[in-house]
């Protein structure tokens, strides 16, 4: 059981990455699940499965908050575990998607999410692995909703905002104890090689672990534009290459772990 967790400030390009991750990581392992953590749910788009998605958690959440009044004595960990299993996980043609999307309501959701915390950790047992598309910036580290991810891949661009959020995200699972296996770094849309240059550096200074340098490439905005998934990307793409080497490695790691 292996657990990537994708993060970073939004519009880096974390989606890109879980998505072709979740691809050519399911293409040799057929027991991965996708989870989309981030309120815009982006990843079904980028897989091109958006249609097949029927509900989110967000959405049983919901129904759990009008519901739990009426259960009686049912275990209302078993009643999620139900809904989830029967309604909200996606079983695509490689691999199953889950999507957590986002509440409607009002109200406090605590005890809700508590519980789906719990289910969740006792779901990605089932799966070799589990790529999780986290919500953008820092507070789902802070709240400890990743605590279960063994790898965290930070996404960055040349921003300064994406740089300091990859530096925040190194120093707050220093300071939260999280004791993930280790945190890569894969910087994206390089235009050059003096990008690519101060970049290096970058992770040197902070100790962060370069395993990508994805360049600008126009397949990706076309795709984007026409509405199409990433994984329709051209084998010739540069991130479509860089990408494929970076499954192989997590797949190296499951093999040696």
């Amino acid at each position: 059981m292996t657990v990537i967790a994708v993060t970073g400030k939004g519009g880096t390009g974390k989606t890109l990455v879980s998505a072709l991750l979740v691809h050519f990581i399911s293409e040799k392992n057929g027991k991965v699940l996708a989870v989309d953590a981030d309120p815009d749910s982006n990843l079904p788009d980028a897989l091109g499965v958006a249609e097949e998605v029927s509900k989110t958690l967000g959405e049983i959440r919901e129904l759990f908050q009008v519901s739990r009044d009426d259960m009686g004595t049912m275990n209302k960990e078993q009643w999620l575990e139900g809904k989830i299993y029967g309604e909200a996980i996606c079983e695509c043609p490689s691999y199953d998607l889950l999507v957590m999307g986002r509440p409607e309501g009002e109200g406090c959701y605590c005890f809700a999410n508590s519980l789906l915390r719990g289910v969740l950790r006792k779901l990605i047992r089932y799966y070799d692995f589990t790529i999780i598309d986290s919500e953008a910036g820092l507070e789902h580290f802070s709240r400890k909703t990743i605590d279960s991810a063994d790898y965290i891949v930070v996404v960055t661009d040349m921003s300064k905002k994406g740089l300091a959020t990859a530096r925040r995200i190194k120093e707050l699972s220093n300071e939260l104890k999280l004791g993930f296996k280790d945190i890569f770094l894969i910087a994206n849309r390089i235009t050059d090689r003096m990008a690519e240059e101060k970049i290096r550096r970058f992770a040197d200074e902070e100790g962060l672990k370069l395993i990508a340098v994805l360049p600008y490439d126009e397949s990706v905005a076309k795709l984007d534009l026409e509405g199409e998934p990433v994984t329709r990307l051209p084998e010739a793409s540069g991130v479509f290459r860089r990408m494929k080497e970076v499954a192989d490695l997590f797949l190296k790691f499951k093999i040696t772990a």
